[in-house]
């Protein structure tokens, strides 16, 4: 990549005001060197059918933005808007990142790398023969795929939308990996949670702006079931400190929100990130934000990431 004066990059989504991305962005850019300047462009209901997006995107080529995150609701819209697309973007229908090069758009999924190194930090030996996740949208698609790549066996989906529970079932029928994707109906999931090992929440349920509490009745969680919840703010959710309460493993939107951020910014910049900063830097905006210390708020055997 050839060098640049400066580096303008933005996040295109619904709610993304109080995002820490643009933050973790531009902590690590300045660690480096670089100029860079990292934009928010929040979007109403109004603002998210295809043509404006369409339009949207051209408009930020144009203006010389080097790259873009894009989040919910819009990770499936913006597939089909894009020049080409990772072969991760081509299995899973979904993405997060859009690099522009000479004029060109690229889309590309940092959700499923973010989701799988995270896990793997805080939960690395878990039992995977069955999991239940919840959503099935963008983030949901991309944390089903990094399931079923970390080996999960069986993965139950359930979502309010049956249209994207398919879709997803028939996109985890075609990956090499081994498992055994199955919707289930919003109404089967209490007798679901009863006999999985492990239940992830990559549903907007339990974040700060959008839906409050928790995806499950948490009186079904068991001592031996772990948990893991995408969302990040809150960063201990209802879910979560339910399921601590109730002695399973756990692990928060911490890590996938920092290792998403890294990968997207070596996408952008070519360069690599010093994760272990990004953390400390994630650790003092959510102190910032709380008012606690600048450790993550969550009990030390949740699980919460590893910093490396």
């Amino acid at each position: 990549m050839k060098a640049r004066r400066s580096i303008l990059a933005g996040l295109l989504g619904r709610g993304v005001g109080p995002s820490l991305t643009p933050e973790l962005h531009e902590r690590e850019a300045a660690r480096q060197g670089l100029r860079y300047v990292y934009k928010t462009v929040d979007l109403d209901d109004g603002q998210l059918d295809p043509e404006h997006l369409r339009e949207l995107l051209g408009s930020a080529v144009e203006l010389g933005f080097d790259g873009l995150n894009v989040t919910h609701p819009i990770k499936q819209a913006m597939v089909p808007l894009v020049d080409r697309v990772s072969p991760e973007v081509a299995a899973i229908g979904a993405l997060n990142t859009i690099v522009v090069s000479d004029g060109q758009t690229f889309g590309h999924n940092s959700d499923v790398t973010g989701f799988t190194s995270a896990f793997r930090d805080g939960l690395p030996d878990v039992d995977l023969g069955e999991v239940l996740l919840l959503g099935a949208g963008g983030a949901g698609t991309a944390v089903a795929h990094a399931l079923a790549a970390l080996g999960v066996h069986r993965l139950l989906i359930a979502d309010p939308d049956t249209r994207r529970v398919a879709a997803l079932v028939d996109s985890l029928r075609r990956t090499p990996h081994e498992v055994q994707p199955e919707p289930v109906p919003p109404h089967d999931v209490p007798a679901a949670l009863a006999h999985v090992q492990g239940l992830v929440n990559a549903s907007p349920v339990g974040m700060t702006g959008h839906h409050p509490g928790s995806p499950v009745d948490t009186s079904g969680l068991r001592t031996d079931l772990w948990v893991a919840d995408i969302v990040y703010r809150p960063l201990y959710t209802v879910l979560l400190r339910d399921a601590h309460a109730r002695g399973c493993r756990t692990l928060s939107g911490a890590g996938m929100a920092v290792h998403q951020a890294a990968d997207t910014f070596e996408l952008i910049t070519g360069r690599p990130a010093h994760r272990a900063d990004m953390f400390g830097d994630f650790d003092e905006l959510v102190a910032a934000e709380t008012g606690g210390d600048r450790h993550t708020p969550e009990p030390p055997a949740s699980g919460t990431h590893t910093r490396k």
